[in-house]
């Protein structure tokens, strides 16, 4: 069971790094592209997340290098994390199919104010 639910955002930095190592830029345009645009982090809201994610032991800093005077730190997914990645997702499937069955067959009508 995972040991606390994550937030749209901190599951997308996750995601992020599931396949491979990233820096904070590449962390960027991966949630942009995973997301199909939905999700736009500012650089301030990644690193707050990434310092989260670390204290809970879901990445962590896999190495730094040195880019024409900046510094880039590199991280990866734990064991953990990989176990509670693998776990959120499941259970945000569950959660979609059980919409999809109570919506099938439902004709859904706009909110007042909408067209």
């Amino acid at each position: 069971m995972v040991r606390r639910r994550l937030s749209e955002q901190s599951f997308f930095v996750l995601a992020a790094v599931a396949k491979e190592p990233l820096h904070g830029y590449a962390m960027l345009s991966r949630i942009t592209e995973l997301s199909d645009g939905r999700l736009k982090l500012a650089v301030g809201t990644l690193y707050g997340i990434i310092d989260r994610l670390a204290e809970q032991k879901l990445i962590e800093l896999d190495r730094e290098e040195v880019i024409d005077s900046r510094l880039r730190r590199y991280y990866r997914l734990t064991d953990l994390g990989r176990h509670t990645f693998r776990e959120e997702g499941a259970r945000q499937a569950t959660n979609a199919r059980i919409a999809a069955s109570q919506l099938a067959g439902v004709v859904l009508r706009p909110h007042r104010g909408e067209p």
